[in-house]
């Protein structure tokens, strides 16, 4: 079945989205029909998306005015209603704002009242209103609508950010390249001062080591050569696709293929090259218009460092070893030295007391790591499980790197939505102002490609407006879109490959290759997840060799070597086409959004910033399918893709069209 709902003047992100007196309609196809509590428009009371009855769309800053509006039906003969305001985790004592009368049609009147915050806080809301046998309230249905409960309901949230929040510039245009430095590229440099228990493939194309070794432990020992040398080699390459900001997996010395274990935060990996050659790589970067990312993990060490060096490794030094370490502090012992509060449990990860001054200057300090290493040419951090970061450590690391750079980026690894995350019992802050510039935007992830392989068009639909509506406009702006990470398997396997069915490693290497057919289905479906992916708010992140055909499963067959010389040209050529559709038009980079249909076939939606508009179609399906097209977009330009002349899109097609 299928809702319908008209709408003039729809504004997103406070962005007038259609030209006066022009009747705009949207429509979405659930294939799961109605759900329980939708209101329909008979019964209209409250939709938090529509600017009639809230604006402006979303998220507010400090003391900007947000307005609400209720539409009661007469003949429900409600009354005296009320906005109850709670506080997030306040759930006792909501600010109560009376409604006053605004205006009737004879069917339903209308009542509004306004609400301003001075300072950044998460709310949540409902309305009260009195019925004839008592108190109703007017809360958030399964789809977003407001339906009436005689007690409780779902909230809708309201995110009151700080109104100086800025985030940085260059993360609001291009693309993003995610590397795992040892499996990209290897320049031939000589590798020395390696350490003797590394072991270096001979073949680049052979899959990584995925059994344990015969203490049945995984090593991640095995390496293959790749370095920043050959990061700046295939700096050509990477400027064809677009690639605006390298996102680097961690590079500092440690002793494993990944490098989370960190071992020396102030020294580049020997295998990957020298802080000279970082040094060249965001220089010849910069020159190429394209900034660099590091990864930063700060919430525990390598039990194998120079600060924990529990095998010795580093001399007789190390908290593990000396109780008089200066490290020492930087940990938390139960019983030194073999007992110790370490990541999720893996004594090779003992985890760091952030809150320890003279760890927490060791990394943000004046002359700390973070600053560096932005000395150097980097232009911001990703940082590693930022939920396990206490507030006030992430308070000091952004100030640390907006200090050194007011235009660095601090990216947070966040895998929900992370304006209400609550993690360990604490409700997190990251989006009310001086914390986290953007997360990886897995909540996207996951809905575009639920939708692209199975028609899930309700997810997506909820998942894209849920994160639109709660996020700040500024976060908005610089969402890190990825559709593969080295922590999930690649697009092009969750797209085609066979499920895995709670299968480990050893059944994941049997079956990691795909067939020819399922290969040539992924290929197809991984175009509409990219189109998807890079028209959305936020800036898209490929992860190496997604553009070139690459398919594996969970660590480590996502972080196999990318194909040079085996690459998928065609694959390729997409990326690059959809590269060069994000730098000629802005309104990907800060433009409004505006959904036009989503049925288990066909997802469509507008972006705008008021200059030129763009129209996007995605058809999933391996039959032809209509398009719903506004008017505007009747003799469009294309850009990406065609429509046949009775406006068809092909199986298994997208097409991205620019207003004239």
């Amino acid at each position: 079945m299928a809702y319908l709902f008209f709408k003039k003047g729809m504004k997103f992100f406070g962005i007038p989205f259609l030209k006066k007196g022009m009747q705009f309609f949207a429509e979405a196809f659930f294939q799961k029909g109605w759900k329980k509590g939708v209101t329909r428009m008979n019964d209209f009371l409250y939709d938090s998306r529509d600017s009639r009855c809230k604006t402006p769309f979303g998220a507010a800053a400090t003391d900007e005015v947000v307005h609400f509006r209720v539409f009661l039906p007469i003949s429900y003969q409600l009354r005296d209603p009320f906005l109850l305001m709670y506080k997030a985790d306040h759930w006792d004592c909501p600010e109560r704002i009376p409604m006053r009368y605004a205006s009737s049609d004879g069917v339903t009147s209308s009542y509004d009242c306004i609400f301003y915050a001075p300072d950044p806080q998460l709310y949540f809301y409902v309305f009260e209103v009195t019925g004839v046998n008592g108190t109703l309230h007017i809360a958030r249905g399964q789809d977003g609508f407001g339906a009436l409960f005689p007690d409780g309901g779902e909230m809708w949230q309201l995110t009151i950010y700080d109104r100086h929040m800025k985030t940085p510039d260059f993360l609001k245009s291009g693309v993003m390249y995610q590397i795992f430095p040892d499996r990209f590229y290897a320049s031939g440099m000589p590798k020395t001062d390696v350490p003797g228990d590394r072991s270096m493939h001979t073949d680049w194309y052979e899959l990584p080591v995925y059994r344990p070794d015969q203490d049945g432990k995984f090593r991640n020992s095995d390496y293959f050569g790749g370095d920043l040398r050959g990061i700046i080699e295939k700096l050509p390459y990477l400027e064809s696709l677009g690639v605006t900001v390298l996102y680097l997996n961690p590079i500092f010395e440690a002793h494993s293929n990944h490098r989370y274990n960190t071992a020396d935060y102030e020294k580049i990996d020997p295998l990957l090259g020298s802080e000279a050659d970082l040094r060249a790589l965001c220089a010849e970067a910069k020159r190429r218009g394209m900034s660099v990312i590091l990864d930063g993990v700060f919430n525990h060490t390598g039990a194998d460092s120079v600060y924990f060096n529990k095998f010795r490794r580093y001399g007789d030094g190390g908290a593990y070893n000396d109780p008089n370490s200066p490290y020492r502090s930087w940990y938390q012992f139960n019983n030194w030295p073999n007992e110790y509060d370490s990541w999720w449990g893996f004594t090779e990860l003992p985890n760091l007391n952030e809150q320890e001054p003279a760890y927490s200057s060791f990394i943000c300090g004046e002359n700390g790591v973070l600053r560096k290493w932005m000395r150097a040419g980097v232009s911001g951090w990703r940082l590693d499980v930022a939920d396990e970061l206490p507030d006030a450590f992430l308070d000091q690391i952004t100030a640390a790197v907006k200090a050194e750079n007011p235009q660095g980026a601090v990216i947070g690894e966040v895998w929900e939505d992370a304006s209400t995350k609550c993690a360990y019992g604490v409700r997190r802050r990251y989006f009310l102002g001086g914390q986290l510039d953007s997360v990886m935007n897995y909540p996207f992830k996951d809905a575009i490609l639920a939708f692209v392989r199975g028609g899930d068009c309700y997810r997506l639909y909820m998942t894209v407006m849920d994160i639109l509506e709660h996020y700040p406009k500024p976060v908005l702006d610089v969402l890190m879109n990825s559709l593969s990470t080295h922590d999930v398997e690649r697009a092009i396997t969750a797209l085609a490959g066979q499920p895995t069915g709670g299968n480990g490693r050893e059944w994941q290497g049997q079956n990691n290759t795909l067939s020819r057919d399922r290969y040539e289905l992924g290929k197809k479906l991984l175009r509409l997840a990219a189109v998807i992916q890079y028209t959305l708010p936020g800036i898209p992140c490929l992860y190496y060799g997604d553009e070139a055909g690459m398919y594996g499963y969970k660590d480590p067959f996502n972080r196999c070597c990318y194909p040079w010389g085996r690459e998928d040209a065609d694959l390729i050529e997409t990326f690059r086409q959809l590269g060069r559709v994000r730098r000629d038009h802005p309104s990907l980079s800060t433009g409004g959004f505006c959904p036009v249909s989503f049925t288990s076939s066909v997802v469509s939606f507008i972006r705008d910033c008021g200059e030129r508009s763009l129209y996007i179609a995605v058809n999933r399906t391996e039959q032809p399918a209509p398009a719903v097209i506004p008017a505007e977009f009747r003799n469009a330009v294309p850009l990406f893709g065609a429509l046949s002349k009775d406006e068809l899109l092909a199986p298994f097609s997208a097409v991205i069209l620019a207003a004239r």
